[in-house]
């Protein structure tokens, strides 16, 4: 009986000093949730009646919808493999004992601690129609190109997402790659193991949980790209970087929660089934390895 009294006066402790996490949860984070739910199956905000899927069906066959999430799936695809691959390379850079190794890393870090307003006016005035990058060219005779105008915006915003990240990845892959064993190696070495054999067989196989992890923190950050994206070109950018985020932005400006909803949930849905089948992926190669 004293066991079971104090067992019920820790529970009540715990609920205690949980209640203000779970607060915060349910007003910042289930309410919205439910709202947005009630939202995007009704159709109107106000005194809406049940309108079932039909706004969802709406909106995929909507094509700036459409055209929006083409750019951010074709975004997603060209940026994330290629901040991978460029982070896992430094890292394998630097994970050997080069003069100013420790300037290097710090020169990689600094974007993630530099506010996205002072960052925005830099890019702006290299890729400005009258910035540095066009100077550059003219002084050359060559004709200047209007960066944020034309399909070469794509790229500038690929440029700015990989300047960003690359430094937090490669991080990750240092820790990483100082984690795997040096016996593996020596191993290696003694069978006549080659460096691409190396590097194959040992350095991608023990990296698999940290790329895992790396990819889905890429994934996620590559929807953030949406930042620097309008604060350097605006709420109605060209055709080739118009962003899921651009379309749910307007739709939140124009007071329409239908598609806004809709559109967000769409989004997540995505997301969530991305992210299921890497960690099914994730889950195969694990025992594959072990």
């Amino acid at each position: 009986m004293k066991s079971s009294w104090f067992k019920n006066r820790d529970n009540i402790t715990a609920c205690f000093f949980l209640a203000p996490s779970l607060a915060g949860f349910l007003i910042f984070l289930f309410i919205p949730f439910a709202g947005g739910i009630y939202y995007s199956l009704v159709d109107s905000p106000i005194n809406g009646r049940f309108a079932g899927l039909s706004n969802y069906v709406e909106l995929l066959t909507n094509p700036v919808f459409l055209r929006a999430g083409f750019n951010t799936l074709f975004f997603t695809a060209v940026s994330v493999p290629l901040n991978m691959a460029l982070s896992l390379l430094l890292a394998l850079g630097l994970n050997k004992k080069i003069y100013f190794q420790n300037i290097f890393r710090t020169l990689f870090i600094s974007p993630l601690v530099v506010p996205v307003a002072s960052v925005v006016l830099v890019w702006q005035v290299i890729f400005d129609f009258n910035g540095s990058l066009n100077s550059f060219i003219s002084s050359y005779g060559l004709i200047p190109i209007d960066w944020m105008k034309t399909d070469w915006a794509r790229l500038v915003i690929v440029i700015v997402y990989l300047w960003k990240n690359i430094g937090y990845n490669m991080v990750l892959f240092l820790a990483g790659l100082q984690n795997i064993p040096v016996e593996y190696y020596e191993s290696a070495n003694m069978d006549g193991a080659g460096s691409w054999r190396k590097f194959t067989h040992i350095t991608l196989i023990c990296l698999t949980p940290t790329s895992f992890f790396i990819f889905i923190m890429s994934v996620i950050n590559s929807f953030k790209v949406f930042r620097e994206t309008y604060l350097i070109s605006g709420a109605y950018p060209h055709d080739s970087i118009y962003m899921l985020q651009h379309f749910m932005n307007n739709m939140f400006s124009s007071l329409d929660y239908q598609k806004l909803t809709s559109a967000a949930f769409i989004m997540a849905a995505f997301i969530y089934v991305i992210v299921s089948v890497l960690f099914v992926f994730e889950r195969r190669v694990s025992r594959s390895i072990e």
